[in-house]
């Protein structure tokens, strides 16, 4: 036997579109808000109602016992149904549309009423407040129902109480007044509410554009999606406010700008200071894929401004790929300084095949002592004076590579160095910078000579680096070591403006500066001082310092064969 699957139910709840919801939502507040307004207005209303009816029973009672003739009726005559008093307090319930106007005596006895059968007997409520001289008010039964009444005490001429009188308002009136306000009300909470719900219908309407009429679910998965992407890709991504405050870092640009929790609502001025770092960030420094360093980290930062006014900043960890590059261009230097001594040894091969052949043997003997000569010589002068191994190796490499290009590269007189440095390889990264740029900068120039200084102070390391180079002009001697500046056209593989401001950043890592000035002569004198780069000095004495010797490499052309 199949089983019938069972009916699906229908399943009431909200709407999936959040501009239903919000439409919903704002409609049922309107309608709820309408409802209590109602409720609190009808709530009050009633009991206004009985107050006014009292009110105005006792005012009628007040008018009626201010007759003068009604106190000496009251005492000159018998309670009857055609006796005077009564003939007045009809007169005066009919003009006043009173449900009852009624005199009594002292006593209680009536000597008026609405039933003429009711007069000369007593009331039904108790008159004794209104006879010991006092007014009352109240909502009470009688032999007419249910009223708001109100009662006075009656006076003679002389002043004193001969009776009271009581006047009574019919209550389902009071009732009826308040039932015919309610329709009307209702039209007020009607007309509210359909101004409310106009006004919710527009304002989701303007949810619904803003929104791009997604439903709270798809926002929050949207959320949710940006949280993870924000802080899961490699990128550093910092957005900030059409004031320039910091409204969003995720985890990337708090690793790479050195940044926590805090940073998030203020200035970037304030969260990084003054650089140039903070002026890429804020868009002062226009342009894509622009280079800064931020503590020992080389970004590239992108800015794109939002529609709020604000902008939103990518970073990338350039650092790596800038050391690769730097390691490429130590790389290219060392072919070069090889191309150079291949072109060398060719020559010098050419040279001494020649001498064989014409059967010099010993001119060709003192030849090869020259040349070997030369070499041991080139490295002998910089470990006499430079005593760090990378230090002297890298030298020896730059003599070699200056030589090919024409310059003269030489070690001051005054150098001497030890080999206890705390931090060879930051020492070296300064060297090979400061004279790449300064053979970059006199080649191609007649006579030209760049010249290292190496000294130590105590524990105080002091480099200089003179070129015979065109010089930095004077209003450029803070601005070469900022982020990114050059004068020269970077190559494929990276971008320039680096290296003096690393070559900065490394001197004040260890606490001490980095500055430029002119050289005597002409060109440009880099001085960097590095305070404790040294180890505490051995008890052995260093050797003195010898004279000055130039350290280049002899070139001849080759020949075209």
């Amino acid at each position: 036997m199949s089983r019938t699957p069972p009916a699906r139910r229908l399943r009431l709840g909200m709407p999936r579109r959040m501009f239903s919801q919000v439409l919903l939502m704002q409609v049922a507040i309107a309608a709820g808000v309408a409802v209590l307004a109602t409720g609190l207005f009808l709530a009050p209303l009633s009991d206004q109602l009985d107050d006014q009816a009292m009110r105005r029973a006792l005012a009628i009672a007040q008018t009626t016992a201010a007759q003068p003739q009604l106190a000496d009726e009251l005492t000159s005559t018998r309670p009857s149904a055609d006796g005077p008093v009564q003939a007045e307090a009809e007169r005066i319930r009919e003009a006043s549309g009173a449900e009852y106007v009624v005199v009594m005596d002292m006593h209680g006895v009536r000597w008026s009423h609405t039933n003429p059968a009711e007069i000369g007997g007593r009331v039904s409520t108790d008159p004794q407040q209104a006879l010991a001289g006092r007014e009352v008010m109240q909502i009470d039964d009688g032999t007419l129902g249910r009223s708001a009444r109100g009662k006075v005490p009656l006076r003679d001429a002389g002043g004193d109480i001969v009776g009271a009188v009581s006047v009574g308002i019919e209550y389902d009136s009071v009732r009826a007044r308040l039932i015919h306000a309610i329709p009307g009300l209702f039209a007020y909470a009607g007309g509210a509410l359909a101004v409310g719900a106009l006004a919710a219908y527009l304002i989701s309407r303007r949810v619904q554009r803003q929104t791009r009429d997604l439903a709270f679910s798809d926002i929050a998965g949207l959320l949710a999606e940006r949280e993870a992407m924000l802080h899961g890709i490699r990128e550093g991504v910092v957005a900030l406010d059409r004031e320039g405050r910091i409204r969003l870092l995720n985890d990337e640009a708090r690793r790479l700008l050195g940044l926590g929790d805090e940073a998030v609502g203020q200035p970037l001025g304030t969260a990084l200071g003054e650089g140039r770092t903070t002026d890429v960030l804020a868009g002062t420094v226009g342009g894509t894929d622009l280079l800064t360093v931020r503590g020992q980290r080389v970004l590239v930062a992108n800015r794109m401004p939002t529609d709020d006014g604000g902008a939103v900043a990518t970073l990338r960890d350039r650092t790596e790929l800038e050391q690769l590059g730097r390691e490429l261009d130590s790389t290219r230097g060392l072919i070069d300084a090889l191309r150079a001594q291949d072109h060398e040894h060719a020559n010098r091969m050419h040279t001494l095949l020649g001498l064989l052949e014409l059967e010099m043997f010993d001119d060709a003997v003192e030849f090869v002592g020259e040349v070997v000569g030369d070499h041991r010589a080139t490295a002998e002068q910089i470990t006499e004076r430079i005593h760090d191994p990378l230090l002297a190796a890298l030298l020896v490499g730059k003599a070699t590579v200056a030589a090919e290009r024409a310059v003269a590269l030489t070690v001051s007189d005054s150098t001497l160095f030890p080999d206890r440095l705390v931090d060879p390889r930051g020492l070296v990264t300064i060297v090979g910078n400061l004279v790449d740029n300064a053979l970059d900068a006199v080649a191609g120039a007649p006579h030209a000579r760049v010249e290292v200084e190496l000294r130590a102070e105590g524990r105080t390391a002091v480099l200089r680096v003179r070129d015979t180079g065109p010089g930095i002009p004077a209003g450029h001697h803070e601005l070469i070591f900022t982020d990114g500046w050059s004068t020269k056209e970077p190559p494929a593989h990276r971008g320039r403006g680096i290296g003096l401001s690393l070559v900065r950043r490394l001197a004040e890592r260890q606490g001490g500066s980095a500055q430029v000035a002119q050289a005597e002569g002409g060109g440009a004198e880099f001085t960097i001082v590095l305070p404790e780069a040294l180890a505490e000095p051995a008890l052995t004495s260093p050797p003195e310092p010898g004279p000055a010797r130039e350290i280049s490499a002899t070139t001849t052309k080759e020949e075209p064969r």
